[in-house]
């Protein structure tokens, strides 16, 4: 039944964690050890539940060492299979897809360890207090005390089987910290569990070897916080995609390539001739400012959840130009920001925006591609104006306010068939591509 139980909780456990759409072994490691922070308070109180009885049972009897840590010994047996069970169910989706990165057992090796620290908190705690209501104690205890060092300082995070959420990809995985880890977490349990049978058996043998588990645990903790966390983010060789633009993610999400390029490939036509032209479209890590080559940009994408390239699209639209500092000049702004998007252009909170967006909608695709050559300057820093869309007809909007323009119809004679100029004079030959 326990078995059962744990396998469930890590299955779901794990998979809520998986980052979606990545096909990345890093991926799959990350998740198992995540699987922990539900599994791991679970093994604490099925541990304390059978203390307990096992205290009642037992009485004052005298215990020799082997009859002391056969029990948890067999507890973290039972666990620890169930873990295993969780890494073969994912393990059968990796195998059905390619996967990127390598695995890495040592963070297998940790997970197993910090089981075993559960297993042993839980079942000294249900020794010490053989109450009934101790396994819930325990489990909730260890779930709230494990989650504040994971999410406390720079360091506490380290001494718990954790890793930091969200997860970089473009990071990778450590397997030196795993291996110490492993060590902290195997010594601070092999401690705790021949410190109290210590107690129970009163042997000054097992005593020793509980003050060597003390060393190696902090011989493994030692080892943890002197290393310097991986700043840099690890070399990838992008998974690439070159029509009709050149398109590069990280290999584990090579899947998302199509909509991806899709999404930037509508953008890039109507930047091009602007100096925001571009041709090749990387994935890179958030930390990263590192310059890119020309025609090149950058883009962030953290999953391949539902509406990943239209989130990215939007992130990369909206730093192409300086925020505004007044709503006139913001309100510009979204009109040229919604037509990159592929969006229906915004009517805007003044008359004048009203106004720019009739008139912008009544250009030509061509036309509007040439009309942000023309301003893409003065849209990139904000000072886009109502002489930009056709001013003309904006001062005599404003000149007869008892005749506001009609939805749909065109503002001005002849403006739908070419883009305005400097000044707002209406140009009927604008270049388009």
């Amino acid at each position: 039944m326990a078995v059962a139980v744990l396998l469930v909780l890590g299955v779901a456990a794990a998979w809520s964690v998986l980052i979606p759409g990545v096909s990345a072994w890093e991926n799959i490691i990350v998740a198992l050890i995540g699987s922990l922070r539900l599994t791991g308070p679970v093994a604490a109180a099925f541990a304390a539940w059978v203390a307990v009885r096992r205290r009642r049972g037992n009485g004052n009897r005298s215990l020799t060492a082997w009859q002391a840590v056969r029990a948890p010994l067999a507890i973290l047996v039972v666990v620890t299979g169930s873990f295993t069970a969780t890494v073969l169910v994912l393990a059968v989706r990796t195998i059905l897809t390619e996967q990127a990165g390598r695995l890495l057992p040592s963070g297998l090796v940790m997970s197993v360890a910090g089981l075993a620290l559960y297993v042993i908190i839980g079942w000294i705690t249900g020794w010490l207090i053989p109450w009934t209501i101790t396994p819930v104690l325990a489990g909730l205890g260890c779930y709230g005390l494990f989650t504040w060092l994971a999410g406390g300082s720079t360091w506490t995070d380290r001494l718990v089987p954790a890793t930091r959420e969200p997860y970089d990809i473009f990071q990778g995985l450590s397997s030196a910290a795993f291996t110490d880890q492993t060590l902290w977490l195997l010594g601070v349990s092999a401690a705790l569990l021949l410190g109290w049978a210590a107690v129970v058996t009163r042997q000054a043998l097992v005593l020793a070897a509980a003050l060597l588990a003390v060393l190696a645990a902090g011989a493994g903790v030692t080892r943890l916080l002197t290393e310097p966390r991986p700043v840099a983010a690890e070399r990838v060789v992008y998974s690439c995609q070159e029509w009709p633009i050149m398109v590069c993610v990280h290999p584990g999400m090579r899947t998302g390539l199509d909509e991806l390029g899709s999404a930037f490939t509508k953008i890039a036509s109507r930047l091009a001739g602007t100096p925001g032209e571009f041709s090749r479209v990387e994935q890179r890590p958030r930390h990263d400012d590192a310059a890119l080559a020309p025609g090149a940009v950058p883009v962030h994408v953290d999953d391949l959840a539902a509406g990943f390239a239209d989130r990215a699209a939007d992130e990369f639209v909206e730093k192409l130009a300086e925020a505004c500092e007044n709503r006139v000049a913001d309100g510009y702004r979204d009109i040229v920001v919604a037509w990159l998007r592929g969006e229906p252009l915004p009517g805007g909170p003044l008359a004048e925006h009203q106004y720019a967006a009739a008139w912008f909608s009544g250009l030509t695709e061509v036309q509007r591609r040439g009309w942000l050559r023309m301003h893409y300057t003065d849209f990139a820093a904000c000072r886009l104006r109502s002489a930009h869309f056709g001013g003309q007809a904006a001062q005599a909007i404003q000149m007869e306010p008892s005749r506001p323009p009609e939805a749909g119809r065109r503002p001005e004679r002849g403006i739908p068939e070419g883009a305005a100029a400097p000044g707002g004079m209406v140009d009927a030959g604008v270049p388009g591509n």
